[in-house]
């Protein structure tokens, strides 16, 4: 039996990858964090397929349940929201299965910070405002943060942030950033990305606390930085009708004149 740990995606029961939806439909149990996956994906699941909520289970309890599979021959498919690449808790997991010589392999999933730029229709790299993305989050009563990966010191880079697990503390987040950014500087809040009930709040960092109600918690994101303002940005030479590229040579003798009259 194998384990499958599969990114279930953001929200929308739609943003999964066909590997995903396939190993589901193939494993007879089913493990998945009822708290972010929609139930929808359920629907994937072979009749009869034992379906656990581990929402309310502990580590050791979602091991037993995988270990009972393990005896029986039974393939698990493992969801968890997002992708597994970060705050997955999957790792602890993976830990445990290795030293119980239990096999699984890692299906990623739509990430929720693809899915709010998808909500804002905006590209997070734009020429001459920013090339990076840093996921990142506040301190947490579950995860401490390293010294080094404080706000202040991403917010020196200029890079936009995705701030994920920090919409409860706004205060700390404006304080931190709005020295390297300025009060100025746009941020956009996507509340519940690709759910039915997404929400999206363009504002900036000084603007950010009081543009926020009650009803903006947990699962919601925080970007921050020039992109997000979407102006003065420079076009890309990826596409300049002068740029000499491997695929659209300019001139007989460009340096991929030779591959692209070749046997390739």
């Amino acid at each position: 039996m194998t384990v499958h740990f599969i990114g279930a995606g953001p929200g929308a029961a739609d943003l999964l990858t066909l590997r995903g939806r396939d190993l589901i439909a193939s494993s007879p149990v089913c493990l998945y964090a009822g708290s972010l996956v929609p139930e929808a994906v359920l629907g994937h699941c072979p009749e009869g397929a034992r379906v656990v909520n581990t929402a309310p289970m502990s580590l050791d309890e979602i091991i037993e349940e995988i270990e009972t599979a393990h005896r029986a021959g039974h393939d698990v498919a493992r969801l968890h929201s997002g992708d597994l690449s970060v705050w997955s808790a999957m790792g602890e997991q993976l830990r445990r299965l290795d030293a119980i010589a239990i096999p699984y392999d890692v299906t990623p999933g739509v990430p929720s910070f693809a899915a709010a730029a998808a909500a804002l229709k905006m590209e997070l790299t734009l020429p001459g405002l920013g090339q990076s993305v840093v996921l990142t989050r506040t301190e947490g009563r579950a995860t401490s943060m390293p010294s080094g990966e404080s706000l202040a010191n991403f917010a020196r880079t200029g890079a936009t942030l995705a701030l994920h697990l920090s919409i409860g503390q706004v205060d700390k987040v404006v304080a931190e950033l709005a020295p390297s950014y300025g009060a100025d500087c746009p941020v956009a809040v996507v509340y519940r990305a690709s759910w039915p009930d997404e929400r999206v709040i363009q504002t900036t960092l000084a603007g950010l606390k009081d543009d926020l109600d009650d009803s903006i918690a947990r699962t919601a994101l925080i970007l921050v930085g020039p992109v997000l303002g979407g102006e003065g940005f420079d076009e890309s030479r990826l596409y300049a009708a002068d740029y000499d590229r491997r695929y659209r040579p300019q001139t007989a003798d460009s340096p991929w004149s030779e591959w692209k009259h070749g046997d390739d």
